[in-house]
This record gives C-alpha cells, sequence and structure tokens, in this order.
C-alpha cells in the first residue's frame, strides 16, 4: 500500500512537485478541482512531465470518466498510468473529451503549445488550480522552485497535563531573507482543522515560540493530540523548517521532561531505531498522517529489526490525522534491547514516540531508513586518508548525576551487518575505554552501558564523550549510515532521555560523497554555527559539545557562545576553547551570571560559532525533582 511517489532524492533535494500537492491549501483546492472534473464528462489528461500517477495517489480520480491519456516525451508513449496507456500528444486533437486537465504547475507555455490540439468545446484545467495564494510564494517565476515550500510538521499537543513548546529562529534572514512569518494551520486527532494563523519573526536573528499553553488560550480550544502544519513565508537559503521542541509535565502525576527537534520533512517508506519498552514500560509510537489522502487499512506495520514477520494496523487513518498506537497491542513480546522497524508507506514524516513507566513519561524521535543504498567497499579503504571516516558522537554525561547507554541501531536496509567499536573519550580528547561489537548482525540488540565499559575509572571532570565507529577487524560491509540510539537516566530520579542520530565524516579537508557535510555550500564543512535554545525559568540549559575529527585538526577550537536577547540582540558572549576528539558540557546558568540573563529575558537563545572546526552538539532542560531532557542541535 506505499505511496509510489518520489518525496525525497539524496541527489537532486526534496521534490517540490509533492510538496505543491500535498500542502494543506492545495489539497483544499486539488479535491474541488477533482469534484468539478467529475462532473465534466469525458476528461483527457495531458502529463507532459509524467505525473499523472502521483496525482492519482494523493487524490481520488477513480470518479473521472477518463477519455485518454496524453504524454509529451517520445520515451514516455505507450506507458501505464492511471489505469491507462499513454497516447502521443498529437492525437489529442481526435479526443472526443469534454475537459481537458494538464497535469502541471506553470502550465501557461504547455497549454500553448496543445491549444491547436484541444477537441472542439473542451473546458481546460491544470494544476495551477491549486496554487498557493502569491503572498506565500517567494518564487513566483518558477513555482515549483523548493524555496517556494520551506514546510515541515511539528507533534503538537496539550492534554492530560502535558503541554508542547516549539521554538526556532530567523536563520533564513542570514541568506537574505527580508521578511519571515510562519504560516500555521493546527489539526486536532481526527485531521480536522482547529486553528489558523500566521506569526511574525523578528527582523534579523531573532527567535520565536509557539507554546500549546498560548495557542489553547488564543482560540478558545479544550484539550488536543494533533500536528501543526508550518510554512515559512519569504524563506531563502533553507526550505526545511528547523525547530527544537520541549514537552512538558505540569507536575501533578507522572515526571515528564523531553526535547526532540524538526521532523524530516519528506516522508519516508521506512524508519528504524523505534526501542520496545523496557519491563513496566509502554511504547506508543505517534502515527501522524501528513497526506491529504487517508492512510489505508494494513499500510502501517511494525516488525523487530531483522525479523520479516509485520504487523499491520488495520485501521485507516484519515487525513492530517493522528493515532497513538501502543507498541505492545502488535508486538506484544518486544523487549527493550530489541529495536523495531515501521513500515510507514511514504504516508508520514518521521514519527515521535513516547515511553511511560514507573510514574515518567519521556518523548523521542525514530530516524529514516533508507532503502537506496548498497555496501560501499570503498569505505573499509578509507582509513589512510580519511582516519576514522565516518564516525558517530554523543556524549557521556556527567557520571555523578547521569547514566550513559549507546545501542547500535541498523539504518538502511542494505545493513544486514554492523562491523562497529564504541570508543569513550575524557573531555580533554583522550581515549579511555573501547568496546569491541564485533559483526552484528541486524536482527543482534545490544547496548551498552558506559559505566561497565569504563569499569570504574574515573574521567577528568566526571564527562567526556563517546564515538561510534567503523571496525573491520571481523569482517563486514558498510554504507555510510551508521546510526545509534543514546540513552541517558537521572541515577537519583531514573527519569530518563533518549536521542539517536547518523554519523559523518568529521574536520578533514578531504571530502568523499558530500561529507564532511557543510551547513550551506559544498563539502567539507569545517565550521560551526549551532542554535542553542534556552528554557524559560525555572528551568536550567545544558549543552554538550563535541568536537569529533576523523583526522587529527586544530588542536582546539575557538568557539564563541553568543547570547541574543529574543530579537537577536547581542547580550554577551564567552570564548572557550575544546580539544580535538575532546567535549565541553556547561548549563546557562552557571555560564552567565544572572543579571546577564536577565538583560537576555525571554526567548533568548545562544549561537554557537566557531570559524575553525566543526563542532556536533547536544541540549537539553534541566528541570526539578531530577527531571531533565536531551536532544541533538540543529545547525544553519
Amino acid at each position: 500500500m506505499q505511496l509510489n511517489i518520489e518525496t525525497f532524492s539524496n541527489v537532486r533535494g526534496g521534490n517540490a512537485f509533492f510538496k505543491a500537492l500535498t500542502h494543506p491549501l492545495a489539497a483544499e483546492k486539488g479535491r474541488a478541482l477533482v469534484a468539478r472534473l467529475t462532473r465534466a464528462g469525458r476528461v483527457a489528461i495531458y502529463d507532459p512531465e509524467n505525473c499523472a500517477d502521483a496525482l492519482a495517489q494523493l487524490y481520488d480520480l477513480s470518479g473521472l470518466k477518463v477519455a485518454g491519456l496524453y504524454a509529451q516525451d517520445v520515451a514516455a508513449i505507450g506507458r501505464t498510468a492511471i489505469g491507462h496507456r499513454a497516447q502521443p500528444v498529437t492525437a489529442l486533437k481526435d479526443c472526443r473529451a469534454d475537459a481537458v486537465l494538464v497535469a502541471s504547475f506553470d502550465a501557461e507555455r504547455a497549454i500553448a503549445h496543445v491549444r491547436h490540439l484541444l477537441p472542439a468545446g473542451a473546458a481546460i484545467a491544470s494544476l495551477d488550480e491549486l496554487r498557493l495564494p502569491d503572498a506565500m510564494v517567494t518564487n513566483r517565476a518558477r513555482y515549483l522552485d523548493p524555496i517556494n515550500f520551506a514546510t515541515n510538521f511539528v507533534f503538537f499537543r496539550d492534554a492530560g497535563g502535558l503541554s508542547t513548546r516549539l521554538v526556532t529562529a530567523n536563520y533564513w534572514s542570514g541568506y537574505g531573507a527580508q521578511r519571515i512569518a510562519l504560516w500555521c494551520l493546527l489539526y486536532d486527532a481526527a485531521g480536522a482543522e482547529i486553528a489558523r494563523w500566521q506569526e511574525t519573526l523578528p527582523q534579523g536573528f531573532g527567535s520565536v515560540a509557539i507554546d500549546s499553553r498560548a495557542v489553547r488560550r488564543r482560540f478558545g480550544l479544550g484539550e488536543f493530540a494533533g500536528q501543526i502544519f508550518l510554512h515559512a513565508v519569504g524563506a531563502a537559503g533553507h526550505d526545511v523548517v528547523k525547530y527544537a521542541l520541549d514537552v512538558y509535565g505540569d507536575g501533578t502525576t507522572e515526571l515528564s521532561l523531553s526535547c526532540t527537534h524538526d521532523a524530516n520533512s519528506w516522508p519516508s517508506a521506512l524508519y528504524a531505531g523505534l526501542p520496545a519498552p523496557d519491563a513496566g514500560e509502554t511504547v506508543t509510537l505517534w502515527v501522524q498522517n501528513s497526506m491529504p489522502c487517508a492512510i489505508p487499512p494494513g499500510t502501517i506495520g511494525l516488525n523487530l529489526m531483522g525479523d520479516a514477520a509485520t504487523a499491520n494496523l488495520l485501521e485507516p487513518i484519515p487525513a492530517f490525522a493522528s493515532r497513538a498506537l501502543d507498541v505492545a497491542t502488535v508486538l506484544p513480546k518486544a523487549r527493550w534491547p530489541q529495536q523495531i522497524e515501521i513500515h510507514a508507506g511514504k504516508y508520514i514524516v518521521r514519527p515521535r514516540y513516547e515511553v511511560r513507566g514507573h510514574g515518567r513519561v519521556r518523548i523521542a524521535h525514530v530516524n529514516v531508513e533508507r532503502s537506496d543504498l548498497k555496501a560501499d567497499p570503498t569505505i573499509a579503504d578509507l582509513g589512510n586518508l580519511l582516519g576514522k571516516g565516518y564516525l558517530l558522537p554523543a556524549p557521556v554525561l556527567p557520571r555523578a548525576t547521569w547514566r550513559s547507554l549507546a545501542l547500535p541501531t541498523p539504518m538502511s536496509t542494505a545493513q544486514q551487518d554492523l562491523p562497529v567499536s564504541l570508543v569513550v573519550y575524557d573531555r580533554r580528547g583522550r581515549e579511555a575505554a573501547r568496546h569491541d561489537f564485533g559483526r552484528l548482525a541486524r536482527r543482534d540488540s545490544v547496548a551498552i552501558d558506559v559505566d561497565a565499559l569504563l569499569n570504574g575509572a574515573k574521567l577528568p571532570d566526571d564527562y567526556g564523550h563517546m564515538e561510534l565507529i567503523y571496525d573491520f577487524a571481523h569482517g563486514g560491509s558498510a554504507d555510510g549510515w551508521l546510526h545509534a540510539l543514546f540513552r541517558y537516566e537521572d541515577r537519583g530520579s531514573h527519569h530518563a532521555a533518549e536521542t539517536s542520530f547518523g554519523a559523518h565524516v568529521f574536520n578533514t579537508v578531504l571530502t568523499y560523497k558530500g561529507e564532511p557535510q557543510s551547513y550551506a555550500g559544498r563539502p567539507p564543512g569545517l565550521s560551526t554555527r549551532l542554535f542553542l535554545r534556552l528554557g524559560d525559568a525555572p528551568y536550567d540549559t545544558l549543552c554538550h559539545l563535541i568536537y569529533p575529527a576523523s583526522t587529527p585538526w586544530h588542536a582546539e577550537s575557538a568557539t564563541d557562545l553568543v547570547l541574543h536577547d529574543g530579537n537577536g540582540a547581542e547580550i554577551a558572549h564567552e570564548r572557550i576553547a575544546i580539544p580535538c576528539s575532546g567535549s565541553r558540557f556547561f548549563r546557562y546558568h552557571e555560564l552567565f551570571d544572572s543579571k546577564i540573563r536577565d538583560r537576555a529575558g525571554p526567548s533568548s537563545y545562544i549561537v554557537v560559532r566557531d570559524v575553525t572546526c566543526r563542532l556536533f552538539g547536544y541540549h537539553g532542560l534541566i528541570g526539578r525533582d531530577g527531571a531533565f531532557s536531551l536532544d541533538h542541535m540543529f545547525g544553519f
């Protein structure tokens, strides 16, 4: 039941045609267009860009009386789409159609070329009827420019004592954007629109927060658990809306504090890295339909990683609706540290999951499992040039307060084995311990507790970081898409947080397949610009910056921590030096005193800037009673 439509290409990037069809405003217009054509009589479809099948999967064309399918490209003649074999467009003149649909945007030129071929009296329509209002379009001359669709979805809930707060910044201003607004549409669990509004972002690099409690008050809403669709109007430079998302508890029942980040705005067929519940826990997968059509029954499925037996959700999910799926109802025997693969059919963006148990709640996300990769034998031979090559860094948080665990997670269909090791470094960049996982089979789920790995050894200042790396001592293959889940637990409260990410090549001037990645421009990416959102009172903010290096780079970083108020004005800054292969843990309230924090005020944030090296960062909030959160930061 998977959608047969390209949403993203790792060569070409995002498919703007897909976003243009699935935008909520386009969906309203698209359904109206199909209804009108259904009443029009016989409809010929001219498909100059071979998009008719994609259109038919997102909009119900079964009621159309199709008079014929017509193609422009000679190579497309004879192909089958929407149940019809394509004919040359020159045959359109012989078709007795009452209407002609040109299945493309910016269709004026295509229509002009075939106007002399139109059947007498036939009405003509095109996908331009689905266009967004001009005020929402940055590049009006080229509608399918990806910058016109800087969009994303946000898990958004205010119910059961839990609330959500989105924070982002006007990073588009750094790419020349003049005025930015976030167009917001809030859906409830049933997929019904319950609020629509715009958030104007400050001029320059200011921040904005959208709090579910404020949204409820503003629109007089009851409790809800759904999602927001965001569209950045006036975007430049980035066609994805990036954000940090905090989930708060009201403290009346369960201990809850979590943070996660922007969803991948391109729906995938597969996701992975969903942890099975531990004893006394329930794991809930939030299935949130990001399409203007229903998810058919049996499309969403779960299986244990490495096990072909899939259990499917046998109910439909309406357009833009949300369902909370208890993993135990479909995989009752799954137990931590087993991990679960998600069959999503390209209907949902990167899903969130929620773990409840022992009076505590936490939320995190899974990752895109790629199906376009194959083993790359070159990776095993890169050591002489790229040193450690691909590596995945994660914190070892201060050990007196937190436990730190790591679980390698297969994240592509090509990964039938994972030849990996885990290396622990102290904060000064010196290796403190190493664990050889060997050659993990796809079905293997092996979690490592750093406490056991260090075996009583101390770390300077009690913290450091770990790196998951390829290790071919036992053979095996690699594709560069190396991932892991990292779990952290407060030793007193036992509240936990987890985050997951993938490996990259860091801090070498040599490049390989687009690595080291750059925030903007061509690789290598050898500088840092990270966004650190700051929690308002009573929360403190933690940050763990890691200086990973595939090969030896500068001995120390030259890292500026620049504090801004909510309008983007610089309030203060600190320069810190992080040793190569080392890390730095700090708390906001320790870094800047109360007078400076008062000057910064609410909605303040820190930009982590370094022009000498690429850092990787994690952030979180610290609350009362041992509540905390952790996730990786976003760059721009």
